[in-house]
């Protein structure tokens, strides 16, 4: 396979496959989870739907009236950037490719939500105890969420494995003792 294609088929692979279940589940959410904010068990207290519309971004933050409009744009700013470091990214470097993709599809779920409804994003899945509960989220939540934890660390290995060669010809030279 050509080197583009190695990756792309990658990585159109991963955001298709989380875009269709971010697309599905935040259907059935909408249709099933009704009255919104009542919550439906999963396992127990701690893992329950709720049906929440974040027009926000994440962790709740609200920006004013135009809100939407701002994160839809600083969500296409960082499709660009991500776009970037995937034709930056090598042939067959599979946790990067992972990574870029889980971000991209995340943010494009997300990105057609705000696009699609002025009310937001719709969140779903919410875990705690009693009134210690994280923010509701999503599929694609959880996709950007892992995806820049992984990207992060792949980014840090590399630039660790670049600086090891430079650091190691920096290092004088020991006479024996």
């Amino acid at each position: 396979m050509p080197r583009s294609s190695t990756n792309a088929v990658r990585f159109w692979l991963v955001v298709v496959t989380v875009l269709v279940a971010d697309v599905i589940t935040k259907a059935v959410a909408e249709a099933t989870l009704m009255p919104r904010y009542s919550a439906r068990q999963v396992i127990g207290e701690w893992v329950q739907l709720r049906l929440v519309y974040n027009p926000g971004a994440a962790f709740g933050l609200y920006l004013g009236g135009y809100s939407r409009w701002i994160f839809m744009a600083l969500t296409i700013g960082a499709l660009f950037v991500l776009y970037q470091l995937y034709q930056s990214t090598r042939t067959g470097d599979r946790p990067r490719v992972f990574a870029l993709a889980l971000v991209c599809a995340g943010a494009v779920g997300n990105l057609i939500d705000r696009i699609r409804s002025p009310k937001g994003v719709v969140d779903f899945i919410d875990v705690g105890i009693g009134d210690l509960r994280w923010p509701t989220f999503n599929v694609a939540d959880m996709a950007v969420s892992v995806g820049a934890f992984l990207l992060a660390w792949v980014l840090w290995g590399e630039d660790a494995r670049a600086s090891a060669p430079a650091a190691a010809a920096a290092e004088p030279e020991r006479e024996g003792t």
